[in-house]
């Protein structure tokens, strides 16, 4: 038996109908004799290109191991699947059970908050810590710190000085208007 990657794209006003979907592929590839290594809902998403006028599309992704009659079998029901917009099918050299790069990305995203709040308390303990130890730095050190604070606000003085230099140049460009108007006239 081969392996297979297979990506199928839902009509989004179908996503409720994506379980049984994912259900009735799966029990193709068993009833053949094969097995599903890997099974990941991606959800709706955003679609790069519109397909059929929809920017949207519910994704799923199945590894399977089966025949090619079980493949041949769930192409077809792709085929005359309504609600399948699109369908790729990659064959590959071994079983790929790990999880997919996308799956990765969205697992930290839902732990990310749980994780993050002990995250910010820590470092918030190490903070005084080290403002402590600027402390008792020389003061010299703390002098040099506050100059570069200090530079962008000359820069701000320099931008402010071409405004005044345009202020003086801009009765020289009324004055060369009017001439202007005075020979269109």
């Amino acid at each position: 038996m081969r392996h297979y990657e297979i990506v199928f794209l839902v009509h989004p006003d179908q996503s409720e109908q994506v379980a049984a979907m994912i259900e009735r592929y799966s029990e193709m590839v068993k009833s053949s004799g094969g097995t599903v290594h890997r099974l990941e809902d991606w959800s709706r998403r955003q679609l790069t290109h519109s397909i059929a006028k929809l920017h949207k599309a519910h994704y799923v992704l199945m590894n399977i191991e089966c025949p090619q009659s079980a493949l041949e079998e769930i192409q077809g029901a792709f085929k005359f699947s309504d609600a399948v917009l699109r369908h790729l099918v990659i064959k590959r050299d071994e079983a790929v059970t790990e999880p997919s790069p996308l799956a990765k990305s969205e697992e930290p995203k839902s732990e990310a908050p749980k994780s993050e709040a002990p995250k910010s308390e820590a470092p918030k303990a190490e903070e005084p810590k080290a403002e402590e130890s600027a402390s008792e730095e020389p003061a010299a050190e703390v002098s040099a710190e506050d100059k570069p604070k200090a530079a962008p606000v000359a820069e701000v003085e320099v931008a402010d000085a071409p405004a005044e230099v345009a202020d003086s140049d801009t009765p020289d460009a009324t004055e060369q208007a009017a001439p202007k108007t005075d020979t269109d006239s």
